[in-house]
């Protein structure tokens, strides 16, 4: 199951680090506009606008919330290497358990 982070109450990050106060959200590349990946699609395309931009402008505006609050904030999308990806996250998580 997973937790609000206190503050914010509607963000569910994929995964949580609380010792380490890192939050990690894997994106699709489609849903949040991946800058290599993201596509629009020609129907209705007006409105999938719209929506594909309100999601990355909700990103931009949690993982600045966090920031606010003292979190790390890493997004991975679901194109990259899980292994290079878990490495990234892990180097992350133990160099911030070190300066705890």
């Amino acid at each position: 199951m997973q937790r609000a982070i206190a503050g914010l109450p509607r963000v569910r990050p994929d995964i949580v680090f609380v010792s380490a106060r890192l939050v990690v959200f894997v994106d699709g590349c489609f849903w949040h506009r991946c800058p290599d990946h993201g596509t629009d699609p020609k129907a209705n395309a007006e409105w999938w606008r719209a929506k594909l931009d309100r999601n990355a402008e909700r990103d931009r505006q949690v993982a600045q919330r966090l920031e606010d609050l003292g979190w790390q904030v890493i997004r991975v999308w679901a194109h990259e290497n899980p292994l290079e990806a878990a490495d990234r996250v892990a180097r992350i998580v133990r160099s911030q358990e070190q300066r705890a």
